[in-house]
């Protein structure tokens, strides 16, 4: 009986950008930036090293792919406008019910998270590649958030004059409770988030604007 070679399958530049994505995703939540070689990640996708600087460039490429490419274009407000869950019409749009949304898509991508927690913490050090990406979140984060017409209440003001420090305090809450989900044992990332959610947005001012 003659042994028949087994035909190999070309993937499609985007089905190899993701294989690269997910491996990089779990090497550096991991390891770190710093711990994860390019070798590393040609490994764990079978690929060699010049195979897979075509895709990503170089390192740095890499941290593009996994940051700007995927954990910051998915759960945003445009995706909970599209979502039809309550306070997501773009007549009366929530902000704390954005948030749960987005807690709540967090929730699915754990390794994604751990990603984020890992570069957040290398890149206090000036000479990490993302260092001035995490030092300008919380202006970026604000100017984003600043682009749809959210419904607050009266007295609060206009959401330009007075909800910045909030959503600051929102960014630092969400950072913490994420991190706390990640040691053992987790809090569940949702309950936790709405007991900060009630110290965020508290009644009555809040009510019927969450």
């Amino acid at each position: 009986m003659v042994a028949t070679k087994q035909r190999r399958v070309r993937k499609s530049p985007e089905e190899r950008r993701a294989e690269i994505a997910q491996a990089a995703v779990r090497l550096v939540g991991e390891k770190g930036y710093y711990g994860t070689s390019l070798k590393d990640v040609a490994d764990a996708v079978g690929m060699s090293q010049p195979g897979l600087l075509h895709y990503i460039g170089n390192k740095e490429g890499l941290l593009s792919m996994l940051i700007t490419d995927n954990y910051d274009v998915f759960g945003t407000p445009d995706d909970f406008m599209a979502s039809g869950l309550p306070g997501s019409d773009p007549d009366r749009l929530l902000f704390p019910a954005y948030l749960r949304y987005l807690v709540r898509y967090n929730a699915q991508r754990r390794e994604l998270v751990a990603l984020y927690i890992a570069l957040e913490a290398e890149a206090m050090g000036p000479d990490h590649p993302l260092h001035e990406y995490f030092d300008g979140r919380p202006q970026e984060v604000w100017d984003h958030y600043s682009r749809y017409p959210w419904c607050i209440p009266p007295q609060m003001g206009s959401w330009e004059d007075s909800m910045k420090p909030l959503v600051r305090r929102c960014i630092e809450a969400m950072d913490g409770v994420q991190l706390r989900w990640m040691r053992n044992p987790p809090v569940d990332l949702y309950d936790e988030w709405l007991a900060f959610e009630e110290l965020l947005f508290p009644s009555p001012m809040w009510d019927n604007y969450r």
